[in-house]
């Protein structure tokens, strides 16, 4: 039974998509009430998620980037800086006049990282040390950037609750990430029987699928399946192709680019914080802004379960 399990468990983490692909379909077919409960189910689950794929993260070289964060740092540049000006530049070019639009693409991609970077650079063997050190620090740093940026460019003040979001991120990452490390770096190596780290890898597929579901099924409701979000669904298709492309494209910047910096930077600059981008929408602007950003969750998860068939190929085809 746990050999069925193990290669089960196997198949799925080369499969990825196809977990994306149901949570995301049962949670616009079956959507629930938005609820504390939830929110909670979907941190805990996700918790798990990030500690499981701390477990093979060292400690020691998480300190190390750290202590030298340039890949990282790129990284914020990107996302802060070069995204939200193209993402707004498409939305004058291709929304002329649609003021809401517009908006709706600059809080889009003005979000900090989404933090399944972190559980997809793990997935697609990228550095998941670069990416937790990008994402602890986007997490101090967006307090002071994001309402900086919006009355700078907007012209309008945010009053956002930080504490809460960095207490949340706490719970998601840090915590389950030092726990997962410091196994790592100074638990037994045979601390686990081997059936128990098959049923946990298991588990952690099933805890992935529970966080797309509940995140697709909260924010269903609010897309507007009709043929005049045709035009936005398609640019924003386009937007968030555009954004695993430069985290791409930003890679060459680095000498010594390897295949796990890369993958790093595509996941970090591509996936954003979409959730918390919606609330963002729906609490300071008319509600025509959350469109937009509401139309990326359709697409990062998606994307980012193809990103490793690509990878996988040109192994293959280097190879040959």
């Amino acid at each position: 039974m746990i050999t069925y399990l193990a290669k089960f468990t196997s198949w799925l983490g080369q499969h990825m998509f196809y977990i994306v692909l149901a949570g995301l379909l049962l949670g616009f077919l079956v959507p629930i009430p938005d609820s504390q409960v939830l929110r909670t189910t979907a941190i805990g689950a996700f918790a798990y998620m990030t500690f499981v794929t701390a477990l093979g993260t060292s400690l020691k070289e998480f300190i190390r980037v750290l202590k030298k964060p340039i890949v990282p740092l790129w990284i914020l540049v990107l996302i802060h800086l070069v995204t939200p000006f193209t993402a707004y530049l498409a939305g004058l070019l291709l929304f002329s006049g649609d003021h809401y639009t517009q908006l709706g693409y600059l809080v889009g991609t003005s979000t900090p990282i989404g933090v399944t970077s972190v559980i997809w650079t793990a997935i697609a063997g990228g550095s998941v040390t670069i990416a937790l050190v990008a994402v602890t620090l986007d997490t101090l740093i967006i307090p002071v950037i994001l309402p900086f940026f919006f009355k700078i460019v907007i012209g309008q003040s945010l009053q956002i609750d930080y504490l809460q979001m960095m207490f949340q991120l706490l719970m998601m990452i840090t915590l389950p990430s030092v726990a997962g490390m410091l196994i790592h770096d100074y638990g037994k190596k045979d601390f686990l029987p081997a059936p128990l780290k098959v049923i946990g890898n298991f588990l952690a597929k099933v805890a992935f699928f529970i966080v797309i579901f509940i995140n697709a099924a909260i924010v269903g409701p609010d897309i507007s399946w009709d043929l005049s979000t045709l035009k936005i669904i398609l640019v924003t298709m386009l937007i968030v192709a555009a954004g695993y492309f430069l985290g791409y494209l930003g890679s060459f910047v680095f000498k010594n680019r390897s295949r796990e910096i890369t993958l790093a930077m595509i996941y970090c600059v591509g996936l954003r914080n979409a959730s918390f981008g919606v609330v963002l929408a729906l609490t300071f602007f008319p509600h025509e802004v959350a469109i937009p950003v509401t139309m990326t969750i359709l697409y990062q998860q998606p994307f980012a379960a193809i990103i490793p068939y690509f990878f996988r190929r040109q192994q293959a085809v280097d190879a040959n």
